[in-house]
Protein backbone atom coordinates (compact mmCIF):
# COMPACT_ATOMS: atom_id res chain seq x y z
CA UNK A 1 0.00 0.00 0.00
CA UNK A 2 1.14 3.52 -0.79
CA UNK A 3 1.14 6.46 1.60
CA UNK A 4 -1.81 7.99 -0.28
CA UNK A 5 -3.77 4.77 0.31
CA UNK A 6 -3.03 4.89 4.04
CA UNK A 7 -4.08 8.55 4.22
CA UNK A 8 -7.34 7.97 2.32
CA UNK A 9 -8.15 4.91 4.42
CA UNK A 10 -7.35 6.80 7.62
CA UNK A 11 -9.70 9.64 6.68
CA UNK A 12 -12.45 7.14 5.85
CA UNK A 13 -12.02 5.35 9.19
CA UNK A 14 -11.94 8.65 11.07
CA UNK A 15 -15.15 9.76 9.35
CA UNK A 16 -16.94 6.52 10.20
CA UNK A 17 -15.75 6.61 13.83
CA UNK A 18 -17.04 10.17 14.14
CA UNK A 19 -20.40 9.16 12.68
CA UNK A 20 -20.70 6.23 15.08
CA UNK A 21 -19.57 8.14 18.15
CA UNK A 22 -22.68 10.36 18.32
CA UNK A 23 -20.37 13.14 19.54
CA UNK A 24 -20.73 15.12 16.32
CA UNK A 25 -23.73 16.46 14.45
CA UNK A 26 -24.75 13.82 11.91
CA UNK A 27 -23.72 15.82 8.84
CA UNK A 28 -20.42 17.13 10.24
CA UNK A 29 -18.05 14.11 9.84
CA UNK A 30 -18.19 13.95 6.01
CA UNK A 31 -17.56 17.70 5.80
CA UNK A 32 -14.53 17.34 8.08
CA UNK A 33 -13.32 14.40 5.99
CA UNK A 34 -13.66 16.45 2.80
CA UNK A 35 -11.56 19.23 4.33
CA UNK A 36 -8.90 16.72 5.38
CA UNK A 37 -8.72 15.39 1.81
CA UNK A 38 -7.73 18.86 0.63
CA UNK A 39 -5.27 19.51 3.50
CA UNK A 40 -3.48 16.19 2.90
CA UNK A 41 -3.26 16.85 -0.84
CA UNK A 42 -5.29 13.79 -1.78
CA UNK A 43 -7.94 15.90 -3.52
CA UNK A 44 -8.41 19.36 -4.89
CA UNK A 45 -11.27 21.47 -3.51
CA UNK A 46 -13.54 20.65 -6.49
CA UNK A 47 -12.72 16.93 -6.13
CA UNK A 48 -13.27 16.79 -2.36
CA UNK A 49 -16.62 18.58 -2.58
CA UNK A 50 -17.77 17.02 -5.86
CA UNK A 51 -20.68 15.39 -4.04
CA UNK A 52 -22.35 18.74 -3.53
CA UNK A 53 -22.89 19.09 -7.28
CA UNK A 54 -23.59 15.40 -7.83
CA UNK A 55 -26.80 14.92 -9.83
CA UNK A 56 -28.17 12.18 -7.56
CA UNK A 57 -27.56 14.24 -4.41
CA UNK A 58 -29.36 17.22 -5.92
CA UNK A 59 -32.28 14.99 -6.90
CA UNK A 60 -32.61 13.46 -3.43
CA UNK A 61 -32.29 16.87 -1.75
CA UNK A 62 -35.20 18.18 -3.79
CA UNK A 63 -37.23 15.10 -3.02
CA UNK A 64 -36.66 15.57 0.72
CA UNK A 65 -38.46 18.90 0.40
CA UNK A 66 -41.38 17.30 -1.42
CA UNK A 67 -41.60 14.63 1.28
CA UNK A 68 -41.74 17.29 3.99
CA UNK A 69 -44.77 18.73 2.23
CA UNK A 70 -46.45 15.35 1.83
CA UNK A 71 -46.14 14.66 5.56
CA UNK A 72 -48.37 17.68 6.17
CA UNK A 73 -51.32 16.17 4.31
CA UNK A 74 -54.15 14.21 5.88
CA UNK A 75 -52.94 10.90 4.43
CA UNK A 76 -50.89 9.93 7.49
CA UNK A 77 -53.81 10.82 9.79
CA UNK A 78 -56.07 8.52 7.80
CA UNK A 79 -53.53 5.71 8.13
CA UNK A 80 -53.62 6.18 11.93
CA UNK A 81 -57.41 6.08 11.96
CA UNK A 82 -57.48 2.87 9.90
CA UNK A 83 -54.98 1.23 12.25
CA UNK A 84 -57.00 1.96 15.37
CA UNK A 85 -60.19 0.63 13.78
CA UNK A 86 -58.49 -2.67 12.96
CA UNK A 87 -57.04 -3.01 16.47
CA UNK A 88 -60.54 -2.78 17.94
CA UNK A 89 -61.75 -5.58 15.64
CA UNK A 90 -58.91 -7.92 16.66
CA UNK A 91 -58.05 -11.32 15.18
CA UNK A 92 -55.56 -12.60 12.63
CA UNK A 93 -57.31 -10.94 9.70
CA UNK A 94 -57.03 -7.54 11.40
CA UNK A 95 -53.36 -8.27 12.16
CA UNK A 96 -52.68 -8.94 8.49
CA UNK A 97 -54.58 -5.83 7.42
CA UNK A 98 -52.68 -3.71 9.96
CA UNK A 99 -49.39 -4.80 8.43
CA UNK A 100 -50.68 -3.91 4.98
CA UNK A 101 -51.89 -0.49 6.20
CA UNK A 102 -48.51 0.31 7.76
CA UNK A 103 -46.68 -0.88 4.64
CA UNK A 104 -48.94 1.28 2.52
CA UNK A 105 -48.04 4.25 4.73
CA UNK A 106 -44.38 3.38 4.25
CA UNK A 107 -44.97 3.76 0.50
CA UNK A 108 -45.58 7.44 1.13
CA UNK A 109 -43.04 8.07 3.88
CA UNK A 110 -40.33 6.03 2.20
CA UNK A 111 -38.27 3.12 3.64
CA UNK A 112 -36.08 3.95 6.61
CA UNK A 113 -38.07 7.07 7.55
CA UNK A 114 -37.29 7.84 11.20
CA UNK A 115 -40.34 10.04 11.60
CA UNK A 116 -42.65 7.34 10.30
CA UNK A 117 -41.44 4.47 12.48
CA UNK A 118 -41.45 6.71 15.56
CA UNK A 119 -45.01 7.72 14.68
CA UNK A 120 -46.22 4.12 14.26
CA UNK A 121 -44.47 2.76 17.35
CA UNK A 122 -45.72 5.63 19.49
CA UNK A 123 -49.26 5.12 18.23
CA UNK A 124 -49.27 1.37 18.92
CA UNK A 125 -47.62 1.77 22.35
CA UNK A 126 -50.40 4.16 23.37
CA UNK A 127 -53.15 1.62 22.63
CA UNK A 128 -54.50 -0.06 25.80
CA UNK A 129 -54.15 -3.83 26.13
CA UNK A 130 -56.77 -5.68 24.13
CA UNK A 131 -56.94 -9.47 24.41
CA UNK A 132 -58.31 -9.66 20.88
CA UNK A 133 -55.22 -7.86 19.59
CA UNK A 134 -52.42 -7.54 22.18
CA UNK A 135 -50.08 -4.64 21.53
CA UNK A 136 -47.12 -6.96 22.14
CA UNK A 137 -48.12 -8.81 18.96
CA UNK A 138 -48.08 -5.54 17.04
CA UNK A 139 -45.04 -3.52 18.11
CA UNK A 140 -42.45 -5.79 16.48
CA UNK A 141 -44.06 -6.63 13.10
CA UNK A 142 -45.51 -3.16 12.58
CA UNK A 143 -42.26 -1.50 13.61
CA UNK A 144 -40.28 -3.43 11.01
CA UNK A 145 -43.10 -3.02 8.48
CA UNK A 146 -42.41 0.73 8.41
CA UNK A 147 -39.24 -0.12 6.50
CA UNK A 148 -41.10 -2.00 3.76
CA UNK A 149 -43.24 0.06 1.38
CA UNK A 150 -46.03 -2.00 -0.15
CA UNK A 151 -45.84 0.11 -3.30
CA UNK A 152 -42.12 0.93 -3.53
CA UNK A 153 -42.21 4.03 -5.71
CA UNK A 154 -40.65 6.22 -3.03
CA UNK A 155 -37.12 4.82 -3.06
CA UNK A 156 -35.27 7.94 -4.19
CA UNK A 157 -32.77 7.94 -1.32
CA UNK A 158 -31.64 4.33 -1.81
CA UNK A 159 -31.66 4.77 -5.58
CA UNK A 160 -29.55 7.92 -5.36
CA UNK A 161 -27.00 6.25 -3.09
CA UNK A 162 -26.77 3.24 -5.43
CA UNK A 163 -26.22 5.44 -8.47
CA UNK A 164 -23.57 7.45 -6.64
CA UNK A 165 -21.54 4.39 -5.55
CA UNK A 166 -21.71 2.95 -9.06
CA UNK A 167 -20.62 6.26 -10.61
CA UNK A 168 -17.85 6.63 -8.05
CA UNK A 169 -16.53 3.21 -9.04
CA UNK A 170 -16.46 4.36 -12.65
CA UNK A 171 -19.40 2.21 -13.74
CA UNK A 172 -21.64 4.18 -16.09
CA UNK A 173 -23.95 1.45 -17.32
CA UNK A 174 -27.02 3.23 -15.94
CA UNK A 175 -29.56 2.05 -13.40
CA UNK A 176 -33.25 1.58 -14.09
CA UNK A 177 -35.33 3.07 -11.26
CA UNK A 178 -38.31 0.88 -12.15
CA UNK A 179 -36.21 -2.29 -11.86
CA UNK A 180 -34.72 -0.94 -8.64
CA UNK A 181 -38.26 -0.50 -7.30
CA UNK A 182 -39.10 -4.10 -8.24
CA UNK A 183 -36.15 -5.35 -6.16
CA UNK A 184 -37.60 -3.45 -3.19
CA UNK A 185 -41.01 -5.00 -3.90
CA UNK A 186 -39.52 -8.51 -3.88
CA UNK A 187 -37.89 -7.70 -0.55
CA UNK A 188 -41.22 -6.41 0.77
CA UNK A 189 -42.96 -9.65 -0.22
CA UNK A 190 -40.33 -11.65 1.64
CA UNK A 191 -40.91 -9.61 4.81
CA UNK A 192 -44.70 -9.79 4.44
CA UNK A 193 -44.68 -13.58 4.15
CA UNK A 194 -42.55 -13.91 7.29
CA UNK A 195 -44.64 -11.41 9.27
CA UNK A 196 -47.82 -13.35 8.43
CA UNK A 197 -46.26 -16.70 9.31
CA UNK A 198 -44.72 -15.41 12.57
CA UNK A 199 -48.00 -14.20 14.12
CA UNK A 200 -48.28 -17.15 16.50
CA UNK A 201 -44.64 -16.77 17.58
CA UNK A 202 -45.24 -13.28 18.94
CA UNK A 203 -45.78 -13.01 22.72
CA UNK A 204 -48.97 -11.87 24.42
CA UNK A 205 -48.31 -9.51 27.31
CA UNK A 206 -49.29 -6.00 28.40
CA UNK A 207 -46.79 -3.21 27.89
CA UNK A 208 -46.11 -0.25 30.13
CA UNK A 209 -48.80 2.41 30.10
CA UNK A 210 -51.72 0.03 29.45
CA UNK A 211 -54.89 1.20 31.15
CA UNK A 212 -56.70 -2.13 31.06
CA UNK A 213 -59.53 -0.96 28.82
CA UNK A 214 -60.71 -3.50 26.31
CA UNK A 215 -61.11 -1.03 23.47
CA UNK A 216 -59.69 2.28 22.39
CA UNK A 217 -61.60 4.99 20.63
CA UNK A 218 -60.65 5.79 17.08
CA UNK A 219 -59.08 9.22 17.19
CA UNK A 220 -56.49 10.94 15.11
CA UNK A 221 -55.73 14.53 14.35
CA UNK A 222 -55.80 15.22 10.67
CA UNK A 223 -54.10 18.32 9.35
CA UNK A 224 -56.45 21.03 8.13
CA UNK A 225 -54.58 21.97 4.97
CA UNK A 226 -56.93 23.46 2.34
CA UNK A 227 -58.10 20.85 -0.14
CA UNK A 228 -56.48 22.54 -3.13
CA UNK A 229 -53.12 22.67 -1.34
CA UNK A 230 -53.37 19.01 -0.36
CA UNK A 231 -54.13 17.96 -3.93
CA UNK A 232 -51.33 20.19 -5.19
CA UNK A 233 -48.89 18.61 -2.72
CA UNK A 234 -49.87 15.10 -3.76
CA UNK A 235 -49.53 16.10 -7.42
CA UNK A 236 -46.04 17.51 -6.75
CA UNK A 237 -45.09 14.25 -5.04
CA UNK A 238 -46.45 12.18 -7.95
CA UNK A 239 -44.65 14.36 -10.48
CA UNK A 240 -41.36 13.93 -8.63
CA UNK A 241 -41.70 10.15 -8.52
CA UNK A 242 -42.69 9.87 -12.18
CA UNK A 243 -39.86 12.18 -13.18
CA UNK A 244 -37.29 10.05 -11.39
CA UNK A 245 -38.72 6.80 -12.76
CA UNK A 246 -38.56 8.18 -16.33
CA UNK A 247 -34.97 9.32 -16.03
CA UNK A 248 -34.10 7.58 -19.29
CA UNK A 249 -36.75 9.68 -21.03
CA UNK A 250 -36.17 13.08 -19.41
CA UNK A 251 -32.39 12.86 -19.17
CA UNK A 252 -30.69 15.52 -17.01
CA UNK A 253 -34.01 17.29 -16.39
CA UNK A 254 -35.16 14.34 -14.26
CA UNK A 255 -32.62 15.25 -11.58
CA UNK A 256 -34.14 18.68 -10.98
CA UNK A 257 -37.85 17.83 -11.25
CA UNK A 258 -38.08 17.12 -7.46
CA UNK A 259 -36.39 20.47 -6.80
CA UNK A 260 -38.89 22.28 -9.01
CA UNK A 261 -41.74 20.47 -7.26
CA UNK A 262 -40.30 21.60 -3.92
CA UNK A 263 -40.09 25.18 -5.19
CA UNK A 264 -43.76 24.95 -6.18
CA UNK A 265 -44.67 23.92 -2.61
CA UNK A 266 -42.74 26.92 -1.34
CA UNK A 267 -44.58 29.25 -3.72
CA UNK A 268 -48.04 28.02 -2.63
CA UNK A 269 -46.92 28.24 1.03
CA UNK A 270 -47.21 24.57 1.93
CA UNK A 271 -43.66 24.96 3.26
CA UNK A 272 -41.87 28.07 4.39
CA UNK A 273 -38.30 28.87 3.33
CA UNK A 274 -36.79 27.59 6.56
CA UNK A 275 -38.45 24.20 6.06
CA UNK A 276 -37.20 24.05 2.48
CA UNK A 277 -33.68 25.01 3.52
CA UNK A 278 -33.58 22.55 6.42
CA UNK A 279 -34.76 19.62 4.28
CA UNK A 280 -32.48 20.37 1.33
CA UNK A 281 -29.56 20.62 3.76
CA UNK A 282 -30.68 17.70 5.93
CA UNK A 283 -27.86 15.75 7.61
CA UNK A 284 -28.45 12.75 5.35
CA UNK A 285 -27.88 14.99 2.31
CA UNK A 286 -24.64 16.33 3.78
CA UNK A 287 -23.58 12.75 4.44
CA UNK A 288 -24.38 11.62 0.89
CA UNK A 289 -22.50 14.58 -0.59
CA UNK A 290 -19.51 14.36 1.74
CA UNK A 291 -18.79 10.66 1.39
CA UNK A 292 -18.62 10.87 -2.41
CA UNK A 293 -15.38 12.85 -2.16
CA UNK A 294 -13.91 10.30 0.25
CA UNK A 295 -14.96 7.37 -1.95
CA UNK A 296 -13.46 9.10 -5.00
CA UNK A 297 -10.19 9.58 -3.13
CA UNK A 298 -10.05 5.89 -2.19
CA UNK A 299 -10.68 4.92 -5.81
CA UNK A 300 -8.12 7.40 -7.17
CA UNK A 301 -5.37 6.05 -4.90
CA UNK A 302 -6.06 2.51 -6.16
CA UNK A 303 -7.12 1.26 -2.72
CA UNK A 304 -10.63 0.15 -3.77
CA UNK A 305 -9.39 -1.80 -6.78
CA UNK A 306 -6.65 -3.42 -4.67
CA UNK A 307 -9.13 -4.61 -2.04
CA UNK A 308 -11.50 -5.82 -4.74
CA UNK A 309 -8.74 -7.88 -6.34
CA UNK A 310 -7.75 -9.30 -2.93
CA UNK A 311 -11.31 -10.28 -2.04
CA UNK A 312 -11.86 -11.76 -5.49
CA UNK A 313 -8.68 -13.85 -5.18
CA UNK A 314 -9.63 -14.93 -1.64
CA UNK A 315 -13.10 -16.04 -2.68
CA UNK A 316 -11.77 -17.73 -5.77
CA UNK A 317 -12.95 -17.48 -9.34
CA UNK A 318 -15.37 -20.37 -8.86
CA UNK A 319 -17.60 -18.61 -6.33
CA UNK A 320 -21.13 -18.19 -7.60
CA UNK A 321 -22.26 -14.61 -8.27
CA UNK A 322 -25.20 -15.18 -5.94
CA UNK A 323 -22.94 -16.14 -3.01
CA UNK A 324 -20.76 -13.11 -3.70
CA UNK A 325 -23.76 -10.77 -3.52
CA UNK A 326 -25.24 -12.60 -0.53
CA UNK A 327 -21.97 -12.41 1.44
CA UNK A 328 -21.52 -8.68 0.84
CA UNK A 329 -25.17 -8.02 1.74
CA UNK A 330 -24.66 -9.94 5.00
CA UNK A 331 -21.45 -8.03 5.79
CA UNK A 332 -23.02 -4.64 5.08
CA UNK A 333 -26.23 -5.26 7.01
CA UNK A 334 -24.38 -6.73 9.98
CA UNK A 335 -21.99 -3.77 10.13
CA UNK A 336 -24.96 -1.38 9.98
CA UNK A 337 -26.79 -3.36 12.67
CA UNK A 338 -23.95 -3.22 15.19
CA UNK A 339 -22.79 0.32 14.47
CA UNK A 340 -26.07 2.06 13.66
CA UNK A 341 -24.32 3.66 10.66
CA UNK A 342 -26.28 2.64 7.58
CA UNK A 343 -24.67 5.04 5.16
CA UNK A 344 -21.20 4.48 6.58
CA UNK A 345 -21.57 0.72 6.11
CA UNK A 346 -22.63 1.24 2.49
CA UNK A 347 -19.57 3.31 1.71
CA UNK A 348 -17.30 0.71 3.30
CA UNK A 349 -18.61 -2.36 1.48
CA UNK A 350 -20.24 -1.06 -1.73
CA UNK A 351 -16.98 0.03 -3.41
CA UNK A 352 -15.36 -3.29 -2.44
CA UNK A 353 -18.36 -5.31 -3.70
CA UNK A 354 -18.33 -3.40 -6.99
CA UNK A 355 -14.57 -3.73 -7.40
CA UNK A 356 -14.74 -7.46 -6.62
CA UNK A 357 -17.51 -7.97 -9.17
CA UNK A 358 -15.52 -6.14 -11.82
CA UNK A 359 -12.42 -8.21 -10.97
CA UNK A 360 -14.45 -11.36 -11.64
CA UNK A 361 -15.79 -9.96 -14.90
CA UNK A 362 -19.32 -9.51 -13.54
CA UNK A 363 -21.77 -6.65 -13.95
CA UNK A 364 -21.61 -4.92 -10.53
CA UNK A 365 -25.14 -3.45 -10.58
CA UNK A 366 -26.80 -6.31 -8.68
CA UNK A 367 -24.09 -6.23 -6.01
CA UNK A 368 -24.42 -2.46 -5.58
CA UNK A 369 -28.21 -2.64 -5.34
CA UNK A 370 -28.15 -5.46 -2.78
CA UNK A 371 -25.44 -3.84 -0.65
CA UNK A 372 -27.17 -0.45 -0.49
CA UNK A 373 -30.61 -1.82 0.36
CA UNK A 374 -29.20 -4.36 2.84
CA UNK A 375 -27.77 -1.57 5.00
CA UNK A 376 -31.32 -0.70 6.07
CA UNK A 377 -32.39 -4.33 6.50
CA UNK A 378 -30.37 -5.65 9.42
CA UNK A 379 -32.08 -4.98 12.71
CA UNK A 380 -31.62 -8.41 14.29
CA UNK A 381 -29.80 -6.81 17.21
CA UNK A 382 -31.53 -4.07 19.25
CA UNK A 383 -28.44 -1.89 19.20
CA UNK A 384 -29.66 1.37 17.76
CA UNK A 385 -32.65 3.23 16.35
CA UNK A 386 -35.78 1.31 15.41
CA UNK A 387 -34.77 -2.14 16.76
CA UNK A 388 -33.90 -0.63 20.14
CA UNK A 389 -37.23 1.22 20.25
CA UNK A 390 -39.10 -1.96 19.34
CA UNK A 391 -37.43 -3.97 22.10
CA UNK A 392 -37.99 -1.28 24.72
CA UNK A 393 -41.52 -0.18 23.83
CA UNK A 394 -42.72 -3.76 23.35
CA UNK A 395 -41.20 -4.94 26.65
CA UNK A 396 -39.77 -7.98 24.87
CA UNK A 397 -37.14 -10.28 26.29
CA UNK A 398 -34.17 -10.68 23.97
CA UNK A 399 -35.03 -14.32 23.03
CA UNK A 400 -38.54 -13.16 22.07
CA UNK A 401 -37.01 -10.41 19.94
CA UNK A 402 -34.62 -12.82 18.24
CA UNK A 403 -37.35 -15.37 17.56
CA UNK A 404 -38.91 -12.87 15.18
CA UNK A 405 -35.96 -10.73 14.04
CA UNK A 406 -33.28 -13.33 13.20
CA UNK A 407 -35.39 -15.38 10.75
CA UNK A 408 -36.76 -12.11 9.36
CA UNK A 409 -33.22 -10.84 8.78
CA UNK A 410 -32.02 -13.97 6.98
CA UNK A 411 -35.17 -14.14 4.83
CA UNK A 412 -34.84 -10.49 3.85
CA UNK A 413 -31.18 -10.71 2.86
CA UNK A 414 -31.79 -13.95 0.93
CA UNK A 415 -34.79 -12.57 -0.95
CA UNK A 416 -32.99 -9.27 -1.57
CA UNK A 417 -30.00 -11.04 -3.13
CA UNK A 418 -32.27 -13.15 -5.33
CA UNK A 419 -34.30 -10.13 -6.39
CA UNK A 420 -31.19 -8.11 -7.27
CA UNK A 421 -29.84 -10.90 -9.47
CA UNK A 422 -33.20 -11.41 -11.20
CA UNK A 423 -33.64 -7.74 -12.06
CA UNK A 424 -29.96 -7.00 -12.79
CA UNK A 425 -28.29 -10.07 -14.34
CA UNK A 426 -24.57 -10.19 -13.65
CA UNK A 427 -23.53 -11.35 -17.11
Amino acid sequence: MTMDMYLALGILVLMIVMIMSDKFAFGAPPLIASLLLVVTGLSTVPEAFAGFVNSSVIMVAGFMVVMAGLMKTSIIGKVQSSMLTLVNKGGYKSYALLIVVVMFGASLAGPGSTGYYVLILSLIAAIPYNKKMPTSKLIMPLGFATNHPLIPFNVALFYGVTVSVLETAGFTGGLSMSKFAVVNFILTLGFLVWALVAYRLLPDHPIEGDSGFEEVAVTSEINTMPTWKEYSTIAAFALSVVGMMLMNVFGEAAYVIPGLAGAFLLIINVLDFKEVRDNMGAPVILLMAGVIGVANALADTGFTAMVGDYVANSLGTNISPFMLIFIFALLTSTCATFTGSNMGSVYIFAPIAIATSLSLGLDPTAAAVAVVISAWNGGYMPVDGMPAMILGMGKYKLPQFWLFSVPMYLIRILVLSIGAMIMFPVS
